[in-house]
């Protein structure tokens, strides 16, 4: 394949391009460089979602279900698409069913109807680090290590990346596993800057000290063009790992210190940070649950995200993808903090944060500072 994503924006040729999950966090952004990049883009949407900002950007939007094979096969038809990047799927849901049906079916589905086609694309899945399971003590996850998710999410990711094996030989398709991704239009991140905005405080689940890969959003687009270019593909009876890549910054933080990163980004000189015991998480967690079940929508704190955030540290190494692909984050946690901390003032977020001033520098070992 061509190494397009390289070229310059006057010597690429345009590349015909389909994209699940485009209305989400991480797709929005893909699109947007994709469109850059001048490629062709088609989305696949489901009838509610929200597509504003993918209709003025200037993608063609297919109307249709992930999971329902000739819906994906209508897209793929008038698209044409030489590539697929397969984002859509759920992160919360009120039962495992849904999960499955949706994170796994839909690959499932996504799989089948590139099969179909005569000249088959390459598909890039999109799962997660919730496949894999929480590391080993002080050793992040590799791509060859054997999954062992914790939660019903990460039962469903894993699943998915079953169904999309089982096309291994079929269709070209590689698999990325991203840990936390944060960014710009992320609420999930909007959600932890808040209280450190509003009162300097940062909580952490349990007691213990557990640390966590990240990414940026930005820099996590630009490995799935990589991946998608040149990357390794699945193979029927491949070695452990092949056709998988882990996405992470170069900083592995322990909770705490992510927040003390945060008040740093949003320049507060301090931050009080409060430890709750795990009781306490776990009953939050069963609360979310009722909640959800009375508003019939799943929250972000329930019972599934809990055991993911008490099952012990999430670290990963990228040392595959950065051989492989020559990926590498295009700039430094502090910043990338900075700007999603810029974009969240930008935005007017409920007003609780005020313009922020350029701080240099991060606390503590910077080695361990992560979005």
């Amino acid at each position: 394949m061509l190494n397009y994503y390289n070229m310059t924006m006057n010597n690429r040729v345009p590349q015909p391009v389909l994209v699940t999950g485009a209305s989400g966090f991480i797709g929005r952004h893909l699109v947007r460089r994709l469109i850059e990049a001048g490629d062709r883009v088609s989305c696949l949407v489901r009838a509610t979602s929200c597509i504003d900002e993918l209709r003025s950007s200037g993608a063609q939007l297919v109307t249709g279900e992930v999971t329902d094979r000739a819906s994906i096969g209508r897209a793929l038809a008038v698209s044409q698409a030489c590539i697929v990047f397969h984002l859509a799927g759920l992160t919360k849901a009120l039962r495992t069913d849904d999960f499955l049906r949706v994170n796994a079916g839909g690959v499932e589905s996504v799989a089948a109807a590139c099969a179909d086609r005569t000249d088959k694309p390459v598909l890039v899945v999109v799962s997660s680090l919730a496949a894999a399971g929480p590391c080993a003590v002080g050793r992040p996850r590799v791509e060859s290590d054997t999954p062992t998710p914790v939660s019903a999410y990460g039962r469903s990711k894993l699943a998915g990346e079953q169904a999309a094996a089982r096309y291994a030989g079929v269709v070209p398709i590689s698999i990325v596993r991203p840990p936390i991704v944060f960014g710009p239009g992320d609420r999930g991140m909007l959600e932890m800057f808040r209280p450190i905005a509003r009162w300097g405080i940062h909580v952490v689940p349990g007691q213990g000290e557990r640390y966590f890969s990240l990414v940026h959003v930005i820099d996590f687009v630009e490995s799935l063009l990589l991946v998608a270019e040149k990357g390794e593909r699945l193979h029927h009876n491949g070695s452990p790992g092949q056709g998988i890549y882990f996405i992470a910054a170069d900083d592995s933080p322990t909770y705490t210190e992510l927040g003390q990163a945060m008040a740093t980004a949003l320049g507060k000189k301090r931050t009080t940070v409060v430890h709750l015991p795990e009781l306490l998480v776990r009953l939050v967690g069963l609360f979310g649950d009722v909640i959800g079940k009375i508003r019939r929508r799943p929250g972000l704190v329930n019972s599934d995200k809990i055991a993911e955030a008490l099952a012990g540290s999430w670290t990963c190494s990228s040392a595959k993808a950065r051989t492989h692909l020559g990926w590498s984050p295009a700039a430094a946690l502090a910043d990338r903090l900075h700007e999603t901390a810029n974009g969240i003032t930008r935005r007017g977020s409920s007003g609780l944060i005020a313009p922020i001033p350029r701080v240099l520098g991060t606390p503590g070992d910077p080695h361990r500072m992560l979005p």
